[in-house]
């Protein structure tokens, strides 16, 4: 089973029996993330966790996560018929901010609807779904809501030691951003931000980045966006990858839309492309500054990073964004990557 590229062999071949004793052999050198991630020349390439809830945060604190790059607060309202008060909520989001005191917590507002319907926010019937009331959007519909939360993020913030930064998903336009930016400063919240999900929030980042102090690149939903490829729907994979040339050239607008005017405004990547060791090094190479990814692949990425230098990854970068096709950026950059056969990856 190779659980990195989703396939199940049921009658494996020789050489895929090599390979597997191989990555046995070297799974220990993956076994600990000594908390810096960086490339071989220092570049400080942060390595955060995505998180669910106060367990995992915990867990992945264990593992020398450098924060959290990405809190799903879902948890606190999937499988209910009303709301969580603000209280409820306060007390779940310290839990995650207690677990890293003093490091950088980014939480992600609720992103309801699409494949994580609510019965109190979002409707069933909608035709599209991924097109309609989402993440951000919800307020149109359900205004308080997302006030509400903001409420309980900033007053868990007060009462713990984390570096709490707020996003909100789905946001499309500057003046989305803008909006958002203002009920975090009404609710004392001083880091506020945004996904880029939406092909329109990479096109328009230099504007969208002037409202706000920070974006979070979410290649999951931004791939399934550019490609117009439901990411749920398994005949449509081979399109829904982050190695996509398309996909990667919207990362470099992003990057270069937060550098516009000297804004200098941090961009992460908290989808599953920040746990894939060869797409790590070709983001770095882009300019992306913090990597947010499954607790257990932090080893893994931070092993790859520390073989490469910062000039490399950039050419790594360049290299896939002149491919022609997914498969082939995949398989160039790899190719320039022996570290990755060495160590099993």
């Amino acid at each position: 089973m190779d659980g990195a590229a989703g396939l199940i062999t049921a009658d494996p071949d020789d050489s895929q029996r090599a390979a597997a004793e191989h990555w046995a052999a070297t799974a220990s050198l993956l076994a600990d993330f000594d908390g810096t991630g960086a490339t071989a020349d220092g570049h400080l390439v942060p390595l955060l966790a995505n998180v669910g809830g106060a367990k995992d945060a915990v867990a992945a604190a264990k593992l020398n996560a450098q924060g959290v790059g990405l809190f799903r607060t879902e948890f606190c309202f999937l499988e209910r018929d009303t709301e969580p008060t603000v209280d409820e909520q306060a007390a779940a989001y310290k839990g995650v901010f207690d677990a890293f005191p003093g490091k950088k917590v980014v939480l992600r507002t609720l992103d309801a609807g699409a494949d994580k319907p609510l019965p109190f926010l979002t409707d069933a019937t909608e035709p599209n779904p991924a097109l309609g009331v989402r993440g951000y959007r919800t307020d149109f519909t359900t205004p308080g809501v997302l006030e509400r939360q903001l409420q309980a993020i900033a007053r868990a913030e007060q009462e713990s030691e984390a570096d709490v930064w707020v996003m909100a998903p789905m946001i499309s336009t500057a003046e989305e951003a803008a909006r958002f930016a203002t009920l975090c400063a009404e609710a004392g919240i001083k880091t506020p931000g945004v996904m880029v999900e939406v092909p329109s929030a990479a096109l328009t980042a230099e504007a969208i980045l002037r409202e706000v102090g920070f974006a979070s690149l979410g290649t999951n939903d931004l791939t399934q966006y550019a490609m117009a490829a439901d990411r749920q729907l398994g005949p449509l994979a081979a399109l829904n990858t982050p190695w996509q040339p398309a996909v990667l050239r919207l990362v470099g607008l992003t990057v270069e839309g937060s550098a516009a005017e000297g804004h200098n405004k941090p961009v992460g990547v908290c989808g599953e492309a920040a746990a894939d060791p060869a797409l790590a090094v070709v983001l770095t190479g882009l300019g992306v500054s913090t990597l947010s990814m499954t607790a257990r692949s932090l080893a893994a990425v931070a092993a790859v990073l520390k073989t490469v230098t910062l000039a490399e990854a950039q050419e790594l970068a360049k290299l896939a964004l002149s491919a022609p096709s997914a498969t082939e950026a995949r398989a160039w950059v790899r190719a320039k990557l022996p570290i990755l056969e060495e160590l099993g990856l």
